[in-house]
């Protein structure tokens, strides 16, 4: 019997990386997994080091990029994954807004490391901690710490129907609405980021009674100044407001001059 002449199509390639990072966000890939079958088999997963010790070189199709950058060779060598990647997509917190390493942004590097390590001239690293998008450009970004993998599969299939990814840009307070979740700051005086913070986590925290504390970084159009006044009407400190807008996303930017407006430049302040 002849072969069938009509070629199968390409699978588009899919890469992962890794910079400055806990490896979190790769692990909510892998923790999709009967639907990550689904993405295998309609992927190429090109290079993908969590996974497999299969590693392809580039062009790709899709390149998802966790992590900051936090070293001269990292902010060389995400030059060369943009270069290699048709779509380029950010997840996770370190690598879209600087992670909770960019604490070193706030404070002098040397003395971290002077601190931490027995020999610090064998250790070399950049004075600040930064996004990806502050040294390429970035096509897509997912937020959170870690990211919501059904955000990831919808993205990953929009980018394969060739269609734009329909990302929501609505703040915590509006997941914790469609949850039937009473305002934790109105009914219990507890102060709470969900206002100016990106919804994704499905609105967890005050679920369970906890106020939000910004692990999915600022929502569009924070208004975090008036969070601040409602947080003071609710005995909270300068302290206690410096603090909570640093932490995962310290580096974003309403959420760090927030917190600058509240302390000094100290991250343990």
């Amino acid at each position: 019997m002849p072969a069938d002449p009509t070629p199968s199509p390409r699978r588009p390639s899919l890469a992962v990386w890794k910079f400055a990072s806990c490896d979190g966000c790769q692990l909510s890939l892998l923790d999709c997994e009967d639907e990550f079958l689904a993405v295998a088999g309609a992927l190429d997963i090109a290079y993908f080091a969590e996974a497999s010790s299969t590693l392809r070189p580039g062009p790709y199709d899709l390149s998802l990029v966790e992590g900051s950058i936090t070293t001269a060779h990292d902010a060389e060598r995400i030059l060369a994954v943009r270069a290699a990647s048709r779509y380029l997509v950010t997840i996770g917190a370190c690598a879209t807004a600087g992670g909770i390493q960019a604490l070193r942004n706030f404070a002098d590097v040397n003395d971290y490391i002077a601190a931490v390590y027995a020999t610090p001239a064998y250790i070399s690293t950049l004075a600040t901690s930064t996004p990806i998008a502050a040294h390429v450009k970035v096509d897509f970004a997912l937020h959170g710490c870690p990211i919501n993998k059904a955000q990831l599969l919808a993205l990953i299939s929009a980018l394969l129907a060739g269609r734009k990814p329909d990302m929501p840009n609505e703040s915590v307070c509006v997941a914790c609405k469609r949850r039937g979740t009473p305002c934790v700051m109105v009914a219990h005086g507890t102060p709470c980021l969900g206002p100016v913070t990106a919804a994704g986590c499905g609105a967890i925290c005050p679920a369970y009674g906890r106020g939000c504390y910004g692990c999915y970084g600022p929502a569009e159009t924070a208004n975090t100044a008036s969070l601040a006044a409602a947080w003071t009407t609710l005995g909270a400190d300068r302290r206690t407001l410096h603090r909570a807008f640093r932490s995962f996303n310290a580096a974003a930017e309403p959420f760090r001059k927030e917190s600058d407006a509240h302390g000094d430049q100290n991250p343990s302040g």
